[in-house]
């Protein structure tokens, strides 16, 4: 007989302890952040799925890397050893190191884009639409319409609908669009894959109006081993080759190494133009540093260097897609409404269907995060109405998975927690607005209860 069991391809070397807090305690705290997850400290929190990005434990490998970080201001060797790693998965001519994925699309938006300029994407993420708004131009979302069906069941539910890209572009002009985006996985559409096809025919389009295609590249492994598993023709491909045909299809990239980088801070961005590269560069000196380390120390880049293709390895990626299936299986076995199939980094709790009688207004992802959080200390993030306001398709809570962090008791453990709060759903309020930012308010919005 067959052994079905999928373990963790990895051993424990080290230990962090985590504290329990009891519910009185949390109640108090949640109510002094403003009902704002964002604002509770992290020692606080029992099991943190406020994110993946920047949480991954490093691998001994990783860490001897780091080592021989080297901290030459100017052509270190850490940034050869880095750029020859991105190179070798990505294939751009150009690699420019940034702090992380937000400065990267900064320095892309900034360089590429002007008022009155409009970016198609298959969904925006918080990030990269502030990015792209802050400098005038309008970013806009056209996923397939099954992105907007959580439960509807899609192979690839993260593709670009490209018939209105082409409508899009038809309708304002090539001139308008300066870059066209396709975000891998999906993250705000459930963190659900995007085919090759899709990426092959978003191209084709971008091609004929001379438009260059940029990849957000920041759980490019994840999705390269989706279309490995869904995808006619690439089961058996390695994921470091899906990944390589993934980018042939591509003008550049921006990345984020904190998700499918397996570090704690990073990012880089990447073209094949080498008078864009310079202008971006130049960018770089202003705000970040100088090109061969832009924001980073020497270790960092070694960190990355290393993350990218242990991320690709075939025997971590099944695990971390068996691990998030499991938990998001689980759930919507006892009838809890979920984005559809379950993502790579995280499940996705649809709060709308979970709350019905939370109107959108009320935000009922924040009202079903501040329950789990309550419930058993959990830290989970809204991806809805107070993050992205009118743009938003869909509440939903994202139960975010940081990499080789948790084990499955503690996966367990939250399927226990959000199941309680499935119990007593009814009894859980609504919520107002007391405070906002202009710019991404869901990271310092203050909130409270509204009585029932």
């Amino acid at each position: 007989m067959a052994i079905r069991t999928i373990i963790e391809p990895f051993r424990i070397k080290s230990v962090e302890p985590i504290r329990r807090t009891s519910r009185e305690e949390r109640q108090k705290l949640i109510e002094a952040a403003g009902y704002n997850l964002f604002l509770v400290a992290s020692e606080a929190i029992l099991i943190d799925l406020l994110t993946d990005s920047g949480t991954s434990a490093m691998s001994t490998e990783q860490w001897a890397a780091m080592m021989r970080g080297d901290e030459s201001y100017a052509g270190s060797p850490s940034f050869t050893r880095f750029r020859e790693s991105v190179q070798a998965i990505f294939g751009f001519r150009h690699v420019i190191p940034t702090h992380q994925g937000r400065a990267a699309e900064r320095i892309l938006f900034n360089v590429m884009c002007k008022k009155g300029d409009i970016v198609p994407n298959n969904t925006h993420f918080d990030t990269t639409r502030a990015n792209c708004e802050f400098v005038g131009a309008t970013a806009l979302d056209i996923p397939i319409l099954e992105a907007k069906q959580p439960s509807h069941l899609h192979p690839f539910k993260g593709n670009m609908d490209v018939a209105r890209l082409a409508e899009v572009i038809a309708r304002e002009g090539a001139k308008k669009i300066p870059l066209v985006m396709l975000t891998i996985t999906n993250n705000s559409g459930g963190g659900q894959p995007v085919s090759m096809a899709n990426i092959r025919e978003v191209k084709q389009v971008c091609r004929k109006h001379g438009i260059p295609l940029y990849i957000d590249a920041c759980r490019f492994a994840e999705n390269a081993y989706f279309i490995k598993l869904r995808e006619e023709g690439y089961a058996d491909k390695t994921p470091r080759n899906i990944a390589r045909e993934m980018f042939a299809h591509a003008d550049g990239c921006t990345m984020s190494a904190k998700k499918d980088g397996l570090a704690n801070i990073g990012g880089f961005l990447c073209t094949n133009e080498d008078t864009l590269a310079q202008q971006e560069k130049d960018l770089l000196i202003l705000t970040e540093g100088f090109p061969t380390y832009g924001g980073l120390a020497g270790r960092d880049l070694e960190a990355i260097a290393v993350g990218l293709n242990e991320a690709l390895e075939e025997e971590y990626l099944k695990y971390r897609i068996a691990s998030t299936a499991f938990l998001g299986n689980h759930i919507a076995s006892e009838g809890v409404p979920i984005v559809q199939p379950p993502g790579g980094h995280a499940i996705y709790l649809d709060a709308r269907a979970f709350l019905p009688h939370i109107p959108t207004a009320q935000f009922p992802g924040v009202a079903l995060a501040v329950e789990l959080y309550l419930e058993g200390g959990i830290r989970s993030v809204e991806i809805g109405s107070l993050m992205f306001g009118e743009h938003a398709q869909m509440d939903l809570v994202r139960l975010a998975i940081p990499r080789r962090v948790y084990t499955q008791s503690h996966i367990e453990y939250v399927v226990e927690v959000i199941l309680d709060v499935w119990r007593r759903r009814e009894k859980i309020p609504g919520y107002e607005l007391v405070h906002q930012a202009p710019f991404l308010r869901h990271f310092t919005a203050k909130l409270k209860p509204l009585a029932r």
